[in-house]
């Protein structure tokens, strides 16, 4: 039987009280009708459902107390203060206000009585409540409220009475999710929707448990509705229409013979997935996972090599110009000489960049190795029949869809590389659509890094041996972090670091890159590193995905127990790329915490991307491991992928039986949590 078609989501203006100014403030949040609100998931709860005698409420303790206002006055002449006295009987309390108006000194009169929630502090005076929430005395206890994330201008009470009518609108409505078979659904949390998220807003006691049965119920249908996007995008990249890219023997067997060192059975194995998915006439959509130096590029090369041999081009486009450049480079040494026609298109080029476009647009270019640049309106290809992306995250959703557009008529075949150690429970959460392919095994010959720790302490010692170190003709890092994520305040630190260094090391050329250089200086002084012009190169974080320096094989993390361990893997990756024993000093400021003696330690030890990026879901999260905030980043509302992932087995088998047995209901869960965003999924 069809499935009733799914009501329309009100706006905000249906609600009363809503006008274009709230609805602007509400908007900042992210609130933009009606269905957002209902997920607006509340920071904590506050337990209102107890009267607290004033004599009996603790100094640092939130309480609601009530009583009558027995004297009130307004002191301090450059800036008035509201005072006003509150008793009950048993004890009396201030209450302060430092900003309030005429209205509220008005009713705030001797004889009123108030009910007041806040937290109660000690002064000179005795206890006192700054600003507390005001109601007035009698009628029922308001019980558990919830606390929300909120914006200038947006009270709690507003958005309380705000969420309290969408509840209404949606409480007689049908429910979003058909029943489930027992198989596919906790027993604990089979609830209905409204039921769900009347109790996440109203929860009838407050919550014992840091997931209660709601909580559950709600981030089982969101990782549900992830998967069924999923599914949904697969299903239109299989009925898509793509150029089959079948491999060449005889071509691959000249590329090989040319390589200078064989690959690894993980490079290889990988190369066969993706040859599979380049032969069908359908989009290939894959990640190719790889730890840092596992060699990556070598096997997007050879699916570059495929669209050659068929006819097509190929555009790979790299998250920096130095990367891009380095890239061009080492293709130009593989392909070139096969007969492949590289171009290079990069924001800096200036007067060649038209000449550049014009042999695209005439197909004279096979492979086009780029920066965003490539997705600019006035590049054009003739034949794109395969894109490839290197550490996607560094791209926003909508450059990464305008590259795949200018595949005009057909759909491109889609790789995306990543030196980032996702672990698995993530990597199907955030790349569900794609394939995975993963190269699991170094080169032979590298040499893990050895890494150390050492306090701050030891300054004069670590200064001494990188006076040595680079006085053998050697190149180092050394890495500034802070803990705001704040590129002016990093920018300074590196800076005042480098100053203190050409001080303590003279002689020494010392580079310096930060995130507020313009692209172009960054990369001047990174190719002058890569070319041995610079001795020691003082930077932030921003050097965690660059260019190959195989001189540099010592590396200095400063402040390293404020960084996660898969980004302190990423930055160690930069040494260990040339001959000889590399090293990394994790240097940090004691005291430092058991936790973090533990990471650092772990860190020491492994040098296995992937264990390190599991050992950092577990003690940080998934924010953590995938970056801040990125484009096409984890942004669930209900769900954690870390909390709830004993879930994910049971949402897989409840997502493959809707898409058998009730394909109708998947349209409206769809529209409910997804509306805005479902064209992200597929990039």
């Amino acid at each position: 039987m069809a499935a009733a078609a799914a009501p329309a989501i009100p706006p905000l203006t249906v609600l009363k009280g809503v006008g274009p100014a709230l609805a602007a403030r509400l908007q900042r949040l992210g609130i933009h009708d009606v269905r957002d609100l209902l997920l607006h998931a509340p920071l904590r709860y506050e337990d209102r459902s107890t009267l607290t005698p004033i004599a009996a409420a603790r100094p640092g303790a939130k309480v609601l107390i009530e009583g009558e206002v027995v004297l009130t006055d307004v002191t301090g002449k450059r800036r008035p203060i509201l005072v006003g006295c509150l008793q009950d009987g048993s004890g009396v309390i201030e209450l302060r206000f430092f900003n309030f108006t005429a209205a509220l000194r008005n009713r705030l009169v001797p004889g009123s009585r108030w009910r007041c929630y806040g937290e109660v502090k000690v002064s000179s005076h005795g206890k006192e409540m700054i600003h507390p929430e005001l109601e007035p005395a009698g009628g029922d206890t308001p019980g558990i409220l919830p606390v929300y994330p909120t914006t200038a201008g947006l009270s709690q009470r507003t958005l309380r009475r705000l969420v309290q009518q969408a509840l209404a609108l949606l409480a007689d409505g049908p429910d979003w999710l058909p029943i489930l078979p027992s198989c596919c659904l906790p027993g604990e949390i089979a609830m209905s929707l409204p039921r769900a998220l009347a109790a996440l807003h109203r929860p009838p006691s407050e919550p014992a448990e840091e997931t209660p049965p709601w909580r559950r119920r709600l981030a089982f249908e969101e990782l549900l509705v992830h998967q069924l996007a999923f599914g949904r995008q697969n299903r239109l990249r299989a009925q898509g229409k793509a150029p089959p890219l079948p491999a060449k023997p005889e071509l691959l067997a000249r590329f090989f013979e040319r390589l200078p060192f064989r690959l690894t059975q993980a490079q290889y194995r990988a190369f066969q997935e993706i040859q599979q998915d380049l032969a069908a006439p359908r989009p290939m959509g894959r990640l190719l996972q790889g730890d840092v130096g596992s060699g990556k590029t070598v096997v997007a090369a050879l699916a570059a090599l495929c669209a050659w041999g068929g006819g097509w081009q190929c555009a790979l486009m790299a998250p920096t110009e130095l990367l891009a450049e380095q890239h061009h480079d080492t293709w130009r040494t593989w392909l070139e000489p096969l007969g492949v026609r590289l171009g290079l298109l990069t924001g800096r080029d200036g007067a060649g960049r038209g000449s550049v476009r014009e042999a695209l647009a005439a197909g004279e270019i096979d492979v086009v190795v780029g920066t965003h640049a490539l997705f600019q309106k006035d590049v054009a290809f003739a034949r794109l029949g395969l894109v490839i992306v290197d550490e996607q995250h560094r791209f926003g959703v909508d450059q990464r869809l305008a590259l795949k557009a200018k595949a005009q008529g057909w759909a491109p075949h889609y790789l995306v590389m990543t030196a980032t150690p996702i672990p698995r429970t993530l990597a199907m959460l955030r790349y569900g659509d794609l394939e995975l392919s993963v190269i699991d095994e170094l080169p032979p010959g590298r040499k893990p890094v050895e890494t150390r720790v050492m306090s701050d302490a030891r300054r004069p010692d670590l200064i001494a041996r990188l006076r040595d170190w680079i006085g053998g003709g050697r190149q180092a890092y050394w890495v500034c972090t802070l803990i705001e994520s704040s590129d002016s305040l990093a920018a300074e630190a590196a800076e005042e670091t480098a100053r203190r260094l050409e001080a303590e090391l003279p002689g020494v050329r010392i580079g310096l890159v930060h995130g507020r250089m313009k692209g172009g200086a960054k990369d001047t002084v990174m190719a002058a590193f890569k070319a041995g012009e610079i001795d020691l190169l003082v930077a932030t974080t921003v050097i965690e995905v660059g260019v190959d320096v195989p001189n540099a094989g010592l590396m200095v993390i400063e402040n390293a127990e404020r960084l996660g361990l898969a980004q302190l893997h990423q930055l160690r990756g930069r040494v260990g790329r040339g001959p000889g024993q590399s090293y990394c000093i994790l240097l940090y400021h004691p005291p430092l915490s058991a936790m973090a003696r533990r990471r650092l330690d772990y860190l020491r030890r492994c040098h296995d991307g992937f264990q390190l990026a599991e050992k950092d879901l577990e003690l940080r999260g998934p924010g953590e491991v995938l970056g801040t905030r990125q484009s096409g980043a984890l942004r669930f509302k209900m769900a954690d992928p870390v909390r709830d992932r004993a879930l994910l087995p049971q949402v897989g088998e409840a997502a493959r039986w809707m898409e058998r047995e009730a394909p109708e209901h998947i349209p409206r869960l769809l529209d409910f949590w997804l509306s805005r965003g479902d064209r992200y999924v597929d990039v």
